[in-house]
């Protein structure tokens, strides 16, 4: 059994190499080199999809037959410019791993160093995926084969919402649906001295920006969480010129099949009535949507006796509500049973600096939390199946 001071600093020499060169979604050149690297240090075989693609490593147990068992963990970082003022800060400009996919990396390989000695009853597969933010990376994955002979399969996120040493596990939705959207608003541009000869996209995209936000308020039920966000706004070219086309980019986040439909009938008939309001044309375009995360029992009751081998049962917690993030790890659950937690990871005294924040670290003690979390519900499920 490799040491905790010994794991513990390769952990962190991991975690910090790659934090050090994010890249972008189906981008990952050096971040799958890396990780490719430490998989030939471990003596772990692999297959590798190339740039854009991902990485599957299989780790043999102790028997051939039977099932396995996957771990997932992500390559890609988000396109946000790093102010940590950490020593190993991104040196890659406006690249940031804000969402802790360089500590997941790191789990994942530390588990697999872990599970080395001794060798667990069955097959480990190991998946590292690309362009889980936004790019469904793990439908790459599954479309390769990633799970082919899988039972089952695990994951996890860091999270500052709770402190280190804590584990949520629980079965059922975890992480919302997610629908991305985009609406186009076209107008007729002219002088911004003369509006009566022009159609301005502009002051059309503000009335649907604030309409949209009476979709939770008065078509959601009050008790079924859901969500609307207006994330990009781009129109106009000089401060005289009146828009003649305007962009707006979002998401609809739901955890009921109903609401969500009700918030997209509602979204279509908004766009229909400020168009004829304003004399423009608006068209609704709704993209491919991320499925809810739903844990299963049996995987999530293995789950939680994993993390209370790790951590103690006392702080082994359950969500009260599900995250309106979303999390194509809900692709796998899709395929085969699993569970996804969440790994607290706030340093004592510190502030709860949110995911996808410039200013986003965790504490690195978490790192050897979800390796040894990994480990354990890897030993636990091939020796009950």
């Amino acid at each position: 059994m490799m040491e905790s001071k010994h794991i513990m600093r390769q952990l962190v020499r991991w975690r910090r190499s790659l934090h050090q060169y994010p890249e972008i979604g189906y981008e990952e050149r050096k971040t799958a080199r890396f990780v490719i690297t430490e998989l030939q240090r471990l003596g772990i075989p692999y297959e590798y999809g190339g740039v854009g693609g991902g990485i599957v490593a299989r780790l043999r147990g102790a028997r051939t037959e039977g099932p396995r068992v996957a771990l997932r963990a992500e390559l890609d970082a988000l396109p946000i410019a790093e102010q940590t003022g950490l020593p190993f800060a991104s040196r890659h400009s406006g690249k940031m791993h804000a969402c802790g996919h360089d500590g997941h990396m790191a789990m994942v390989l530390g588990a697999a160093a872990l599970l080395q000695d001794p060798l667990p009853q069955g097959d480990v597969v190991l998946i590292f995926q690309p362009a889980e933010e936004g790019g469904l990376g793990a439908q790459v994955m599954i479309d390769a084969g990633a799970l082919a002979g899988v039972a089952m399969i695990f994951g996890g996120h860091l999270t500052n919402l709770y402190p280190t040493g804590q584990i949520m596990a629980a079965p059922g939705p975890v992480c919302a649906q997610a629908d991305s959207f985009r609406i186009r608003v076209f107008g007729r541009g002219g002088h911004g001295a003369r509006p009566h000869e022009a159609t301005d996209a502009l002051v059309a995209s503000a009335a649907l920006v604030g309409g949209l936000q009476t979709l939770v308020s008065r078509e959601a039920n009050p008790l079924d969480p859901s969500v609307v966000t207006i994330g990009t706004l781009q129109a106009g070219t000089a401060r005289n010129v009146i828009a003649h086309e305007a962009l707006l980019e979002g998401t609809i986040r739901t955890t009921q099949s109903e609401t969500r439909l009700r918030l997209i009938a509602g979204m279509e008939r908004m766009c229909r009535a400020l168009g004829e309001a304003y004399h423009t044309r608006i068209e609704l375009d709704l993209s491919e949507p991320y499925p809810p995360v739903i844990n299963t029992p049996r995987e999530t009751e293995l789950a939680r006796r994993a993390a209370a081998r790790v951590v103690g049962t006392e702080q082994v917690l359950t969500y009260e509500l599900p995250s309106m993030g979303a999390e194509d790890f809900s692709l796998y659950l899709n395929e085969v049973p699993g569970c996804f937690v969440r790994f607290g990871a706030r340093a004592p005294n510190a502030a709860n600096v949110p995911l996808h924040s410039p200013q986003f670290d965790f504490d690195e003690a978490a790192l050897l939390i979800g390796a040894r979390y990994f480990e354990a519900v890897v030993r636990l499920a091939l020796a009950e199946n």
